[in-house]
Protein backbone atom coordinates (compact mmCIF):
# COMPACT_ATOMS: atom_id res chain seq x y z
CA UNK A 1 0.00 0.00 0.00
CA UNK A 2 1.29 3.47 -0.82
CA UNK A 3 2.17 5.69 2.21
CA UNK A 4 -0.63 8.14 1.42
CA UNK A 5 -3.21 5.35 1.36
CA UNK A 6 -1.89 3.98 4.64
CA UNK A 7 -2.27 7.46 6.13
CA UNK A 8 -5.81 7.83 4.80
CA UNK A 9 -6.81 4.42 6.12
CA UNK A 10 -5.24 5.11 9.50
CA UNK A 11 -6.90 8.53 9.76
CA UNK A 12 -10.32 7.12 8.88
CA UNK A 13 -10.03 4.38 11.48
CA UNK A 14 -8.75 6.79 14.11
CA UNK A 15 -11.70 9.09 13.53
CA UNK A 16 -14.15 6.20 13.60
CA UNK A 17 -15.16 6.84 10.02
CA UNK A 18 -16.36 3.87 8.04
CA UNK A 19 -14.82 3.06 4.69
CA UNK A 20 -17.59 2.39 2.16
CA UNK A 21 -17.79 -1.06 0.59
CA UNK A 22 -17.50 -1.04 -3.20
CA UNK A 23 -20.11 -2.95 -5.18
CA UNK A 24 -19.98 -6.74 -5.41
CA UNK A 25 -21.85 -7.41 -8.63
CA UNK A 26 -21.62 -11.15 -9.10
CA UNK A 27 -19.78 -14.46 -9.01
CA UNK A 28 -17.05 -14.12 -11.64
CA UNK A 29 -15.74 -17.67 -11.79
CA UNK A 30 -15.03 -20.91 -10.02
CA UNK A 31 -11.57 -22.47 -10.28
CA UNK A 32 -11.22 -26.25 -10.13
CA UNK A 33 -8.27 -28.65 -9.97
CA UNK A 34 -8.15 -31.45 -12.53
CA UNK A 35 -6.39 -34.78 -12.01
CA UNK A 36 -6.07 -35.29 -15.78
CA UNK A 37 -6.05 -31.82 -17.31
CA UNK A 38 -6.68 -32.91 -20.90
CA UNK A 39 -9.54 -35.26 -20.02
CA UNK A 40 -11.26 -32.48 -18.05
CA UNK A 41 -10.77 -30.00 -20.88
CA UNK A 42 -12.43 -32.48 -23.18
CA UNK A 43 -15.43 -32.78 -20.82
CA UNK A 44 -16.07 -29.05 -20.44
CA UNK A 45 -15.71 -28.40 -24.15
CA UNK A 46 -17.25 -31.48 -25.76
CA UNK A 47 -20.02 -32.26 -23.25
CA UNK A 48 -20.92 -28.89 -21.73
CA UNK A 49 -20.16 -27.07 -24.98
CA UNK A 50 -18.07 -24.19 -23.62
CA UNK A 51 -15.23 -22.58 -25.56
CA UNK A 52 -11.77 -21.96 -24.16
CA UNK A 53 -11.05 -18.28 -24.55
CA UNK A 54 -7.40 -18.53 -23.55
CA UNK A 55 -4.96 -20.76 -21.70
CA UNK A 56 -1.88 -19.89 -19.64
CA UNK A 57 1.35 -21.85 -19.27
CA UNK A 58 3.99 -22.10 -16.58
CA UNK A 59 7.56 -20.97 -17.23
CA UNK A 60 8.52 -24.53 -18.19
CA UNK A 61 5.76 -24.72 -20.80
CA UNK A 62 3.42 -26.94 -18.79
CA UNK A 63 -0.25 -25.89 -18.50
CA UNK A 64 -1.04 -23.44 -15.72
CA UNK A 65 -4.77 -22.87 -16.24
CA UNK A 66 -7.41 -22.54 -18.91
CA UNK A 67 -10.62 -20.51 -19.05
CA UNK A 68 -14.00 -21.79 -20.25
CA UNK A 69 -16.34 -18.92 -21.00
CA UNK A 70 -19.95 -19.00 -19.77
CA UNK A 71 -20.74 -15.38 -20.58
CA UNK A 72 -18.77 -12.14 -20.86
CA UNK A 73 -18.38 -11.87 -17.08
CA UNK A 74 -18.33 -15.49 -15.89
CA UNK A 75 -15.93 -18.36 -16.43
CA UNK A 76 -14.96 -21.82 -15.27
CA UNK A 77 -11.23 -21.99 -14.62
CA UNK A 78 -9.42 -25.32 -14.79
CA UNK A 79 -5.93 -25.97 -13.41
CA UNK A 80 -3.81 -29.11 -13.06
CA UNK A 81 -4.03 -30.57 -9.58
CA UNK A 82 -1.25 -29.90 -7.10
CA UNK A 83 -1.82 -33.10 -5.14
CA UNK A 84 -3.77 -36.29 -6.04
CA UNK A 85 -6.78 -37.03 -3.86
CA UNK A 86 -7.10 -33.43 -2.72
CA UNK A 87 -10.08 -31.08 -2.72
CA UNK A 88 -11.05 -30.17 -6.29
CA UNK A 89 -12.08 -26.64 -5.32
CA UNK A 90 -9.24 -24.19 -5.89
CA UNK A 91 -11.13 -20.93 -5.29
CA UNK A 92 -14.07 -18.88 -6.48
CA UNK A 93 -14.16 -15.21 -7.45
CA UNK A 94 -16.39 -12.22 -6.76
CA UNK A 95 -16.51 -9.30 -9.19
CA UNK A 96 -16.23 -5.76 -7.86
CA UNK A 97 -16.13 -2.37 -9.55
CA UNK A 98 -13.24 -1.17 -7.35
CA UNK A 99 -10.65 -3.75 -6.31
CA UNK A 100 -8.40 -1.35 -4.40
CA UNK A 101 -11.38 0.21 -2.65
CA UNK A 102 -12.46 -3.29 -1.66
CA UNK A 103 -8.98 -4.01 -0.34
CA UNK A 104 -9.10 -0.92 1.88
CA UNK A 105 -12.63 -1.72 3.01
CA UNK A 106 -11.77 -5.30 3.92
CA UNK A 107 -8.67 -4.17 5.79
CA UNK A 108 -10.85 -1.83 7.86
CA UNK A 109 -12.95 -4.86 8.82
CA UNK A 110 -9.95 -6.85 9.98
CA UNK A 111 -9.67 -9.09 6.91
CA UNK A 112 -6.11 -9.96 5.88
CA UNK A 113 -5.39 -8.38 2.50
CA UNK A 114 -2.24 -7.71 0.43
CA UNK A 115 -0.54 -4.32 0.57
CA UNK A 116 -1.54 -3.57 -3.01
CA UNK A 117 -3.75 -4.94 -5.79
CA UNK A 118 -1.67 -6.61 -8.50
CA UNK A 119 -2.59 -6.87 -12.15
CA UNK A 120 -2.96 -10.50 -13.20
CA UNK A 121 -1.54 -12.20 -16.26
CA UNK A 122 -4.68 -11.52 -18.31
CA UNK A 123 -4.89 -7.86 -17.28
CA UNK A 124 -7.44 -7.92 -14.47
CA UNK A 125 -6.98 -6.43 -11.00
CA UNK A 126 -7.30 -9.19 -8.42
CA UNK A 127 -6.25 -10.38 -4.99
CA UNK A 128 -7.05 -13.28 -2.68
CA UNK A 129 -8.65 -13.41 0.74
CA UNK A 130 -9.85 -16.31 2.86
CA UNK A 131 -13.27 -16.74 4.41
CA UNK A 132 -13.53 -18.12 7.99
CA UNK A 133 -13.86 -21.65 6.62
CA UNK A 134 -10.51 -21.26 4.85
CA UNK A 135 -11.91 -21.07 1.32
CA UNK A 136 -9.87 -18.93 -1.06
CA UNK A 137 -11.98 -16.08 -2.43
CA UNK A 138 -10.65 -13.96 -5.27
CA UNK A 139 -11.70 -10.35 -5.56
CA UNK A 140 -11.52 -9.30 -9.22
CA UNK A 141 -12.08 -6.09 -11.17
CA UNK A 142 -12.04 -6.46 -14.95
CA UNK A 143 -9.44 -4.11 -16.42
CA UNK A 144 -10.33 -2.03 -19.47
CA UNK A 145 -7.36 -3.44 -21.39
CA UNK A 146 -7.72 -7.01 -20.05
CA UNK A 147 -8.13 -10.09 -22.18
CA UNK A 148 -11.52 -10.51 -20.53
CA UNK A 149 -12.81 -7.17 -21.82
CA UNK A 150 -11.17 -7.54 -25.24
CA UNK A 151 -13.06 -10.82 -25.66
CA UNK A 152 -16.51 -9.43 -24.84
CA UNK A 153 -19.00 -10.86 -27.33
CA UNK A 154 -16.62 -13.61 -28.48
CA UNK A 155 -16.37 -17.33 -27.72
CA UNK A 156 -20.07 -17.73 -26.93
CA UNK A 157 -21.22 -20.66 -29.07
CA UNK A 158 -24.79 -21.92 -29.15
CA UNK A 159 -23.44 -25.24 -27.88
CA UNK A 160 -22.86 -23.81 -24.38
CA UNK A 161 -25.16 -25.70 -22.04
CA UNK A 162 -25.75 -22.50 -20.04
CA UNK A 163 -25.10 -18.78 -20.24
CA UNK A 164 -25.13 -18.01 -16.52
CA UNK A 165 -23.27 -19.26 -13.47
CA UNK A 166 -26.10 -18.98 -10.94
CA UNK A 167 -24.21 -19.98 -7.80
CA UNK A 168 -21.29 -21.86 -6.33
CA UNK A 169 -21.61 -24.22 -3.37
CA UNK A 170 -19.01 -24.31 -0.58
CA UNK A 171 -18.70 -26.56 2.46
CA UNK A 172 -19.45 -24.79 5.73
CA UNK A 173 -18.85 -26.06 9.26
CA UNK A 174 -18.31 -22.67 10.95
CA UNK A 175 -21.77 -21.31 10.24
CA UNK A 176 -21.82 -18.33 12.60
CA UNK A 177 -18.44 -17.09 11.41
CA UNK A 178 -19.34 -17.61 7.75
CA UNK A 179 -22.65 -15.79 8.12
CA UNK A 180 -20.94 -12.88 9.83
CA UNK A 181 -18.28 -12.68 7.13
CA UNK A 182 -20.62 -12.87 4.16
CA UNK A 183 -23.54 -10.82 5.50
CA UNK A 184 -21.96 -8.23 7.81
CA UNK A 185 -18.60 -7.77 6.09
CA UNK A 186 -19.41 -8.44 2.44
CA UNK A 187 -23.06 -7.38 2.52
CA UNK A 188 -24.62 -10.58 1.12
CA UNK A 189 -28.35 -11.10 1.71
CA UNK A 190 -29.87 -14.38 2.83
CA UNK A 191 -32.55 -15.48 0.36
CA UNK A 192 -33.39 -19.10 1.27
CA UNK A 193 -32.73 -22.00 3.66
CA UNK A 194 -33.31 -25.63 2.84
CA UNK A 195 -33.17 -29.05 4.46
CA UNK A 196 -32.77 -32.41 2.74
CA UNK A 197 -34.44 -34.25 5.66
CA UNK A 198 -36.63 -31.63 7.33
CA UNK A 199 -34.77 -32.26 10.59
CA UNK A 200 -31.42 -30.55 10.08
CA UNK A 201 -30.58 -27.54 7.94
CA UNK A 202 -28.63 -28.43 4.79
CA UNK A 203 -28.19 -25.22 2.77
CA UNK A 204 -28.26 -21.44 3.11
CA UNK A 205 -28.30 -19.26 0.00
CA UNK A 206 -26.65 -15.84 0.22
CA UNK A 207 -27.01 -13.40 -2.68
CA UNK A 208 -24.33 -10.88 -3.62
CA UNK A 209 -25.30 -7.35 -2.53
CA UNK A 210 -25.36 -5.78 -6.00
CA UNK A 211 -26.45 -8.58 -8.32
CA UNK A 212 -28.44 -11.81 -8.65
CA UNK A 213 -25.74 -14.46 -8.23
CA UNK A 214 -25.34 -16.23 -4.91
CA UNK A 215 -23.27 -18.65 -2.94
CA UNK A 216 -24.73 -21.73 -1.32
CA UNK A 217 -23.38 -22.66 2.10
CA UNK A 218 -23.36 -26.47 2.25
CA UNK A 219 -23.76 -27.20 5.96
CA UNK A 220 -21.84 -30.01 7.64
CA UNK A 221 -21.04 -30.93 11.21
CA UNK A 222 -17.74 -32.33 9.98
CA UNK A 223 -16.43 -31.75 6.44
CA UNK A 224 -16.19 -34.73 4.08
CA UNK A 225 -12.72 -36.07 3.31
CA UNK A 226 -10.91 -34.02 0.64
CA UNK A 227 -11.51 -36.61 -2.08
CA UNK A 228 -15.24 -36.84 -1.22
CA UNK A 229 -16.23 -33.20 -1.62
CA UNK A 230 -17.32 -33.17 -5.26
CA UNK A 231 -21.04 -33.19 -4.50
CA UNK A 232 -20.80 -30.38 -1.95
CA UNK A 233 -18.28 -28.14 -3.67
CA UNK A 234 -20.21 -27.50 -6.85
CA UNK A 235 -21.30 -24.98 -9.45
CA UNK A 236 -24.83 -24.29 -10.61
CA UNK A 237 -25.57 -23.34 -14.20
CA UNK A 238 -28.91 -21.76 -15.06
CA UNK A 239 -30.96 -23.23 -17.88
CA UNK A 240 -34.28 -21.91 -19.25
CA UNK A 241 -35.56 -25.43 -19.91
CA UNK A 242 -34.07 -28.46 -18.19
CA UNK A 243 -35.64 -30.94 -20.62
CA UNK A 244 -33.99 -29.13 -23.53
CA UNK A 245 -30.67 -29.25 -21.68
CA UNK A 246 -31.09 -32.98 -21.12
CA UNK A 247 -31.86 -33.52 -24.80
CA UNK A 248 -28.80 -31.49 -25.79
CA UNK A 249 -26.51 -33.54 -23.56
CA UNK A 250 -27.96 -36.82 -24.80
CA UNK A 251 -27.40 -35.76 -28.41
CA UNK A 252 -23.69 -35.06 -28.05
CA UNK A 253 -21.05 -37.62 -29.06
CA UNK A 254 -19.45 -37.30 -25.61
CA UNK A 255 -22.59 -38.90 -24.10
CA UNK A 256 -21.12 -42.29 -25.06
CA UNK A 257 -18.14 -41.54 -22.80
CA UNK A 258 -20.28 -40.37 -19.87
CA UNK A 259 -21.31 -43.40 -17.80
CA UNK A 260 -23.47 -41.73 -15.14
CA UNK A 261 -27.26 -41.49 -15.51
CA UNK A 262 -28.83 -38.15 -16.43
CA UNK A 263 -32.08 -37.58 -14.55
CA UNK A 264 -34.28 -34.52 -14.18
CA UNK A 265 -35.51 -34.08 -10.62
CA UNK A 266 -37.31 -31.44 -8.57
CA UNK A 267 -35.19 -30.17 -5.70
CA UNK A 268 -36.24 -29.06 -2.24
CA UNK A 269 -36.31 -25.53 -3.64
CA UNK A 270 -39.03 -26.77 -6.07
CA UNK A 271 -36.87 -26.07 -9.11
CA UNK A 272 -36.20 -28.63 -11.81
CA UNK A 273 -32.57 -29.64 -11.94
CA UNK A 274 -30.13 -32.12 -13.42
CA UNK A 275 -26.77 -33.13 -11.95
CA UNK A 276 -23.74 -33.74 -14.16
CA UNK A 277 -20.33 -34.72 -12.78
CA UNK A 278 -16.99 -33.84 -14.32
CA UNK A 279 -14.18 -36.44 -14.56
CA UNK A 280 -13.01 -35.59 -11.02
CA UNK A 281 -16.49 -35.91 -9.51
CA UNK A 282 -17.26 -32.20 -9.15
CA UNK A 283 -20.98 -31.67 -9.49
CA UNK A 284 -22.36 -29.33 -12.13
CA UNK A 285 -25.96 -28.59 -11.22
CA UNK A 286 -28.11 -27.51 -14.16
CA UNK A 287 -31.15 -25.73 -12.78
CA UNK A 288 -34.09 -23.67 -13.96
CA UNK A 289 -34.40 -20.20 -12.45
CA UNK A 290 -38.07 -20.52 -11.46
CA UNK A 291 -39.98 -23.04 -9.37
CA UNK A 292 -42.24 -25.64 -10.96
CA UNK A 293 -45.39 -23.67 -10.10
CA UNK A 294 -44.03 -20.14 -10.03
CA UNK A 295 -44.41 -19.83 -6.27
CA UNK A 296 -41.31 -19.42 -4.08
CA UNK A 297 -40.29 -22.37 -1.95
CA UNK A 298 -40.60 -21.60 1.77
CA UNK A 299 -37.39 -21.51 3.81
CA UNK A 300 -36.72 -24.32 6.24
CA UNK A 301 -36.87 -23.69 9.96
CA UNK A 302 -34.74 -26.72 10.78
CA UNK A 303 -31.77 -26.18 13.12
CA UNK A 304 -28.25 -26.03 11.77
CA UNK A 305 -25.94 -29.03 12.26
CA UNK A 306 -24.27 -28.94 15.67
CA UNK A 307 -20.53 -28.39 15.62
Amino acid sequence: MKPLLYALLGSSLALGQSIPRPHITGVAHISLFAHDFEISRHFYHEFLGFEETYSLKNANGSPSMTFFKINDRQYIELAPEKQPGSDRLNHYALETDDADGMRLYLASKGVKVPDHVPTGRIGNLNFMIKDPEGHEVEIVQYGRDSWTVHNFGKYLPASGISHRLMHVGVITTKLDAEMDFYTRVLGFKEIWRGSSTGKVLSWINLRVPDGKDYIELMLYEQPPKPDKRGTAHHLCLETPNIEASLAALNSRPYRKEYSRPLEVKVGKNRKRQLNVFDPDGTRIELMEAGTVDGRPAPSSGAPAPSS
